[in-house]
């Protein structure tokens, strides 16, 4: 039997959660899958890569937002993303700290997590269209959940010109050379991407 929309949304699964529903958590964690896999990949330290992946990171996050969940205060969406942010962005930070043997620095954890918060202002502003800002388009959902879950349905290399241009803020040159393709294949494979990004938010929203 097909569960239904109104008992999978977030804010009845967090319901559950907090009730001691442990597969109603097992379920509200999967929803911000995509969404913990682009934020370990844009901003996990480049130099913990080889060892430690962005894949690494969303199962620690889980594990440990499963086991800590009593600590977990909010009843919504946002207050549950700010909560998991704060995770990864912990295991990313103790990672970094780990490979470089540097001491504890907390301030790298708040920069990490400010970072995550900020995230998809990045290409808010692209992928809008005319008339209406991105926010006034996913109202029904978290709209950097519903970004990353655009990010993650688009093929490789539409996902790779996004995160290079918007993310690493490289010019389209730099981002062909990077790619080994000619800047004109780059700017309409960017062009695509965004197209196809504006499709599928419109998608997840209605």
């Amino acid at each position: 039997m097909q569960e239904s929309n109104s008992t999978s949304e977030p804010r009845v699964l967090i319901a559950l959660a907090r009730q001691g529903d442990s597969g109603a958590l097992g379920r509200l964690l999967e929803v911000y899958r995509r969404y913990v896999q682009i934020m370990a990949s844009i901003h996990l330290d480049r130099s913990v890569r080889h060892r430690l992946s962005a894949s690494d990171i969303v199962q620690e996050t889980f594990v440990q937002a499963l086991r800590n969940f009593d600590q977990f205060r909010g009843t919504t969406e946002p207050e549950l993303l700010q909560w998991i942010r704060r995770i990864a962005a912990s295991r990313m930070a103790m990672a970094s700290r780990q490979f470089h043997s540097q001491r504890q620095n907390v301030r790298l954890e708040e920069s990490l997590n400010e970072a995550m918060e900020s995230w998809s202002d990045h290409i808010a502003n692209t992928i809008g269209t005319r008339g209406s800002s991105p926010s006034q388009q996913v109202s029904k959902r978290e709209q950097a959940v519903l970004l990353a879950n655009a990010l993650a349905e688009l093929p490789d290399d539409y996902r790779e010109v996004i995160l290079l241009r918007h993310f690493q803020d490289l010019p389209f040159a730099a981002i062909a050379e990077q790619m080994g393709r000619s800047l004109d294949s780059v700017k309409n494979i960017w062009v695509r991407a965004i197209r196809r990004m504006r499709e599928l938010i419109v998608d997840y929203s209605t």
